[in-house]
């Protein structure tokens, strides 16, 4: 990554606001006057970083303006049901233990945001609060780039890096009076970023210090995610993956196929099912499968399970279990698409062909794109058609298109790939009204 090259050929961390010595108040009216040339049309170079300077540009790029400012995505009762479904909920009592204090000093503010920029929880001294909230960051504000421009949580999501940003970096000038240093924090089992965690407050906090507490912290949130292993105490994973892993009691248990497939059938079915219902879930009206082979089936899955979680006549599960399948349609009933999505990691079991398999597979895929299209959100509709259902959708393409602003840099990947699927599908695509327009 890129540096600042000092005197003495050492080069400065790209990430850190202000290098050692550096004067603060020439550098934010320095800062402050490239940031204005910028704002007017001309070119972006030293003395801003560089990691500032791509944020200038993918912030210009959506469209928000320097007097711009962040929205409000949710409140009130949605906000509540979102942030106490969100994963850094867990950790929430770890942030603030180990930045409360400096969050209720009077001076700082201590934010909570998700993957796509969403403030979820911010908290600090009212009076701080108070002047926060004239820039709207506030809970379930989006300070993601695109709506909010350069800034801490915002810009450490898009890099996937701890960052400073100092002052007049801040793309909106309403922010520019702040300084604030973030890390993303990431999911120890899949790596991807669940949010970031942020400190802001004065022009004090562009120093070495503040970025490596928030970037501890960060990796604290995780460890302790690791430590803690899923949430609840037995949980079955079975999306995006052809094989179940079984959690119970913090064992980790990979089962085989035919035995996914029978988990997953009994998942579905609290109330339990019989030997035939089974088999009808896994062949269908195949009738030259052998009761007794699904018996020897069951019964190794009894075994690999315990008797205290399956029981026969009807076969059922005995204990409570959390099956990341049956979370996404939870949430989406309760209109948390982005928490849906962040929930969904593929298909269900996507090299299964049992019958019953495929067919809540198919359900669970249409429920998703049908929330994501209905939301014309251009985060969840990226989202979607990045995962492999999503990856042929048309529909989902095109409307992809339509929600980009004009300069995003997005638009040219979208259009490409458009003009892929016209060639791949020809006359099945019923329309394809994008083709006229403008790539960017």
């Amino acid at each position: 990554m890129w540096g600042e090259v000092r005197h003495d050929g050492s080069v400065a961390n790209p990430w850190l606001a202000l290098p050692a010595g550096a004067d603060p108040f020439t550098r934010i009216s320095e800062v402050g006057r490239a940031h204005e040339r910028f704002v007017e049309g001309a070119a972006v170079g030293p003395p801003v970083r560089e990691v500032v300077a791509d944020s200038w540009r993918r912030t210009a790029r959506a469209r928000f303006g320097p007097d711009d400012m962040a929205p409000i995505d949710l409140s009130d009762d949605a906000l509540e049901e979102y942030r106490a479904a969100h994963p850094l909920a867990r950790v929430l009592p770890l942030f603030r233990e180990l930045l409360g204090d400096l969050a209720h000093d009077g001076d700082h503010l201590m934010a909570v945001c998700d993957a796509h920029g969403r403030l979820l929880w911010v908290d600090g001294h009212p009076r701080v609060l108070r002047r926060a909230e004239r820039m709207n960051f506030v809970a379930g504000a989006r300070w993601d780039e695109a709506h909010a421009g350069t800034n801490a949580p915002g810009t450490a999501i898009a890099v996937d890096h701890p960052v400073q940003i100092f002052a007049t970096e801040h793309f909106s000038r309403q922010v520019q009076p702040w300084t604030c240093a973030a890390a993303p924090i990431h999911d120890p089992a899949t790596g991807r970023v669940l949010g970031a965690i942020d400190v802001t407050g004065g022009d004090h906090l562009a120093n070495p210090h503040s970025l490596a507490l928030v970037q501890a912290t960060a990796r604290a949130a995780e460890a302790h995610l690791a430590a803690a292993g899923p949430p609840g105490g037995h949980t079955v994973a079975a999306l995006g993956r052809d094989e179940v892993v079984l959690t119970v009691g913090g064992r980790r248990t990979r089962l085989g196929r035919r035995h996914s497939e029978l988990l997953v059938l009994l998942l579905c079915h609290p109330e339990g099912r019989t030997g035939d219902q089974l088999a009808v879930g896994l062949h269908g009206d195949d009738m030259s499968y052998s009761p007794v082979t699904l018996r020897a089936e069951l019964s190794r899955l009894r075994r690999t399970l315990g008797p205290e979680l399956l029981e026969s006549r009807p076969y059922r599960l005995r204990l409570a279990v959390e099956a990341d399948f049956l979370t996404v349609p939870r949430l989406l009933d309760r209109g948390l698409v982005a928490a849906a999505l962040d929930a969904y990691a593929g298909p269900l079991l996507p090299g299964s062909d049992a019958p019953g398999v495929v067919r809540l597979r198919t359900l669970l895929d249409g429920q998703v794109r049908a929330a994501v299209l209905a939301a014309g959100d251009p985060a969840h509709l990226d989202a979607w058609t990045r995962t492999p259902t999503g990856a042929d959708d048309v529909v989902a393409w095109e409307e992809l298109l339509r929600a980009l602003p004009l300069g995003s840099p997005r638009r040219p990947l979208v259009v490409d790939r458009l003009m892929r699927l016209h060639e791949e599908l020809g006359p099945v695509m019923p329309h394809a009204t994008w083709l006229q327009r403008p790539a960017n």
